[in-house]
């Protein structure tokens, strides 16, 4: 993803008006008012990192949508589509949808039956606390550095659109996701998940149906396209990439393998900070139907950010032009261009929903491993329930805060898109091997998920900063980041099968309910009335969901 978010306050400042801050004010109180409503449901850790595993699966699966639509899914994809065009969708339709479907009818049995609080305690379990240890640590660094960027992200839009100085927009966006989280725990932050994934949508429905209205419907979006920089491949997801010949520079093998399987499968199915969405479910079946349910809007988002991508490419000629606006401004010029005051306060406020959704995502995940996987698995083990408990929240506050220093790290790379790829690229591709070679191979030792997970990791740091050095060329940061995760997942694989060769497995007594094929009898069924019913089958609706990614593609191939 070769574009800038930088963001130049002369060029995008809108006009805002009393209306729009009122909406604005509105917004922020009802995101504190739930905070302090979810707080009366706080009474144990379990509470306040796993909402008591209470939540039915419609709640979490919109929280789970709502978490990822981020700094980098609004202005990022919209970024994208006017970059690369319609090959965009290829992020959704191939690049999540089926490994969401995956987690929810395979992988999330494992996770919530096995009662686990995370996915490194998980990894202790069928590993070693070596292994988890290892990947706290590597988590909750990511998550910190993720949050930063959706900080900064929030504060370079704040600054552009209302004149806010960066300081004031990092500092009050940090004060508001740190209220409502320390109040209410993952509850408050699943909440105000599921309320932001429509205020996003309705921030960005009337940019999407104004701006085709303005092109003259999708004909004449399609007929502008042609004429723009991006051309008749523009239109097109799969033209070309027998090649390597169409906008995004990538080979249909590095999208179906490294897009389409270890870059999306380790995101997808590994990363805590959805995960944990589907833990806080009320039981097994809602626990699968979370990301299911979440795979179903992903479907159709790009009509939200792909779309309106296209019509601010020929709308504004000069974007991403040396001199002109940035790719990444797309939305916001969109915004100041087509809407009235009002309705400019709903856009405003949907993206300010869609940086404190992912920050939160983020910092919530970041609090439950610290909590639980580095102070309680590895410093103080013994202490009572209501000292975790607190310990959580001040961990929030940690994360916060450093979220605030990790914001200004970011301010100083000119990419940011690409700095987020390459820690996705470090840290999640490797986990998924070592994940899923020990959920399927019950041979795979202890200490072979320890060093593989470690030699995937570097493996990654190594491909890229050989990119970096130009001693290996993979053309694009695209590119680059596809390989990477191929790499990390080759290494990872390999590493472990070898020191699978040389090291003792654990005795299968310790892998019941941990593996493929060795159920735990001892646990009881939590099916409820109404589970057994088609319309909540985990494999109907994701058969369902993938048969649709994929018939959606049969316009643009």
């Amino acid at each position: 993803m070769a574009h800038q978010l930088t963001l130049a306050a002369p060029d995008l400042r809108l006009d805002v008006n009393l209306l729009d801050y009122a909406v604005l004010a509105l917004y922020f109180l009802t995101v504190l008012g739930i905070g302090f409503v979810a707080r009366r449901t706080i009474k144990t850790s379990l509470d306040f990192f796993l909402s008591g595993r209470s939540l039915p699966a419609w709640i979490t699966g919109l929280a789970f949508l709502s978490a990822n639509l981020g700094a980098t899914e609004i202005l990022g994809m919209a970024a994208n589509g006017v970059q690369y065009g319609v090959a965009t969708v290829h992020y959704y339709w191939i690049g999540a949808v089926p490994a969401m479907v995956f987690l929810g009818v395979v992988m999330m049995p494992f996770y919530y039956r096995s009662k686990v609080h995370s996915v490194p305690e998980f990894l202790r379990r069928r590993f070693n606390g070596q292994t988890q240890l290892l990947n706290a640590i590597t988590f909750a660094v990511a998550q910190i550095l993720i949050a930063g960027i959706n900080l900064y992200a929030l504060a370079l839009v704040m600054g552009a659109l209302l004149g806010w100085p960066l300081m004031l927009s990092i500092v009050v966006s940090a004060a508001i996701v740190l209220g409502y989280l320390v109040l209410g725990g993952l509850s408050s932050a699943i909440y105000n998940e599921v309320m932001q994934f429509f205020v996003i949508l309705a921030g960005l429905i009337p940019v999407t149906v104004l701006g085709l209205i303005k092109v003259g419907g999708f004909s004449g979006l399609a007929d502008k396209v042609r004429q723009s920089a991006l051309g008749d491949p523009g239109l097109h997801a799969w033209g070309g990439t027998a090649s390597g010949d169409n906008p995004l520079g990538a080979h249909w093998v590095g999208i179906v393998l490294g897009l389409g399987f270890v870059l999306s499968f380790g995101y997808w199915t590994t990363n805590f900070a959805e995960v944990q969405r589907g833990l806080s479910a009320r039981n097994t079946n809602a626990a699968r139907l979370t990301p299911i349910v979440a795979a179903y809007p992903k479907i159709f988002i790009p009509a939200v950010t792909v779309i309106p991508g296209l019509v601010a490419l020929v709308l504004f000629s000069d974007l991403g032009k040396p001199g002109g606006p940035q790719y990444n401004e797309a939305i916001p010029l969109l915004m100041g261009d087509l809407l009235p005051n009002g309705v400019l306060g709903v856009a405003v406020t949907g993206l300010l929903a869609s940086f404190m959704a992912g920050m939160a995502a983020n910092i919530s995940g970041f609090n439950t491993v610290f909590t639980y996987d580095i102070w309680k698995g590895h410093v103080r083990k013994d202490r009572p329930d209501g000292y975790y408990l607190r310990l959580g929240r001040w961990a929030t506050v940690g994360g916060v805060l450093l979220g605030i220093g990790t914001a200004l790290i970011a301010s100083g790379f000119s990419n940011i898109m690409n700095y987020l790829q390459t820690l996705f690229s470090f840290f999640n591709a490797p986990l998924f091997a070592t994940f899923i070679i020990g959920l399927f191979w019950r041979r795979m030792s202890a200490w072979a998920g320890f060093w593989g997970l470690l030699s995937g990791t570097v493996a990654a740091f190594a491909s890229y900063i050989l990119y970096k050095a130009e001693l290996i060329d993979f053309g694009t940061e695209l590119n680059a980041s596809f390989w990477g995760a191929g790499i990390a997942f080759a290494v990872d694989a390999v590493v472990s099968v070898v020191v699978t060769l040389l090291t003792t497995p654990k005795p299968e007594s310790e892998l019941r309910g941990l593996v493929y094929g060795l159920s735990d009898a001892s646990l009881a069924d939590d099916t409820i009335k109404g589970d057994k019913a088609w319309y909540r089958s985990p494999v109907l609706l994701g058969a369902g969901a993938v048969v649709l990614a994929a018939a959606l593609y049969i316009p643009f191939v």
